[in-house]
């Protein structure tokens, strides 16, 4: 018989069920190793159909009871050959498509990931720590080989980008997206970055790419968090702003200078003792700038509630701001404007990691003091209650360098809370 005669007879012996199992382990086994014709392939726990087709390509008996079969590749080739004209490999492409050549494969995508890795090392920020980290990891938990697989690698790129953009040392060009004080909008951003206004939306892989990236700098590892609230500060801590209209920031006693209608309702609120709340929307449509001189900053609303109460009763209680956890961008803009209009800032928040972070982030930041965040004062709190273990990674004290060292020391946490009474005392004093 020609090879064209026996081509033209078909493979359908080879669609029966002795031959599935078999064919298919053999396209594995070849695709693994480049299609290589050496070695064996094994069925476990053959039918009847299949020993009977091992039999048949081996010439070798085997017997109803084995438990599995093997079949050299090369006796399943030459079977092949001799029967169809094709060997086991053209055999397989032709019932099956062509077979993938897996090391290929494997050594192109790493050329890929080295590429886009080498790329992103010679970005401004490679000298950093948190960085390299984040690199580092996104590297080596697959998250860089499944963007190279669905080709997404050009997402490294635009993700440092965006990195550089937020922490000061992006492009300065005339694309560059411009920033109100206090104010990038994401989509603007996204654009600016990929020509998609939507690449930053929730869920989105830049998105969680920088925010991996914007949790390891800020301390928290590269843990994103779950919650909506916890994702807008993680963005607003670096000035990217998600959403202007839920930025706020909590304040009381804080009279503002202007004509505008959210000066009126500012100075209306310090009037009556109420607590007020500001948006970043309207910190950015008009100038609000504190008429205060010495601004007070707490980080739990608890203890803006108790100076509120303190108000109705004291002839004068100091201006404060809370900022309910980490800082918001609304909260940096309003203190910003304040400092830049000559206010004087006094700020704590909880013993604890995040505390001293926040805290230090304020000094650099806007000149602030440290209100009641010494050593001497978390040992004198940390005394009067129980207290949580510390988490999270360590930070410095740099103001109180003993205060970190005594923190550490109990690990333990106190919440500014337990301070109250000597908070309040400040706050009435000044």
């Amino acid at each position: 018989m020609s090879t064209e005669e026996r081509e033209g007879h078909g493979y359908d012996e080879l669609r029966d069920e002795g031959w599935g199992r078999l064919l298919a382990a053999a396209r594995r086994r070849l695709e693994r190793t480049g299609g290589a014709l050496d070695g064996d392939i094994g069925l476990t726990r053959p039918s009847e159909a299949e020993r009977r087709t091992v039999i048949g390509i081996t010439g070798r008996y085997r017997p109803e009871t084995a438990k599995r079969l093997a079949v050299p590749l090369s006796d399943l080739d030459g079977y092949l050959y001799g029967r169809y004209g094709t060997g086991l490999l053209q055999t397989l492409g032709r019932l099956h498509g062509p077979l993938r050549d897996r090391p290929a494969e494997r050594a192109e995508e790493e050329a890929r990931r080295d590429d886009a890795l080498k790329s992103a090392h010679s970005s401004r920020l490679a000298g950093q720590g948190w960085f390299a980290a984040w690199l580092e990891r996104i590297a080596a938990d697959g998250t860089l080989t499944r963007l190279v697989r669905r080709g997404d690698a050009p997402l490294l790129d635009a993700a440092v980008r965006v990195l550089e953009r937020l922490t000061g040392d992006g492009d300065r060009s005339a694309g560059s997206p411009k920033r109100v004080p206090g104010v990038l909008p994401l989509p603007v951003l996204a654009e600016w970055a990929t020509g998609d206004t939507k690449a930053l939306v929730p869920g989105a892989p830049l998105e969680q790419l920088v925010l991996r990236a914007l949790a390891q700098r800020t301390g928290g590892g590269s843990e994103v968090p779950p919650d909506r609230a916890g994702r807008r500060a993680l963005w607003e801590s670096s000035g990217a702003i998600a959403d202007d209209l839920a930025s706020q920031v909590l304040v009381l006693n804080i009279g503002a200078r202007g004509d505008t209608v959210v000066c009126d309702w500012l100075r209306d609120a310090a009037g009556f003792g109420i607590p007020f709340r500001l948006t970043l929307h309207q910190l950015a449509t008009d100038p609000v700038v504190p008429a205060a001189r010495t601004i007070f900053v707490c980080e739990n609303p608890a203890v803006l509630r108790a100076a509120a109460g303190e108000l109705r009763s004291a002839s004068r209680v100091a201006a404060l701001v809370c900022t309910e956890g980490v800082p918001s961008a609304a909260c940096h803009k309003l203190l910003g404007d304040a400092v830049r209009a000559g206010a004087r800032l006094h700020w704590r928040a909880d013993f604890d990691w995040a505390g001293l972070r926040i805290t230090a982030n304020a000094m650099a930041r806007h000149g602030a003091r440290p209100w009641r965040m010494t050593a001497a004062d978390y040992t004198a709190a940390l005394g009067k209650g129980g207290s949580t273990p510390l988490a999270g990674p360590p930070a410095a004290s740099p103001w109180d360098p003993g205060l970190a060292l005594a923190m550490e020391a109990s690990g333990s946490t106190v919440m500014e809370e337990r301070l109250l009474p000597a908070l309040l005392s400040d706050l009435t004093r000044a």
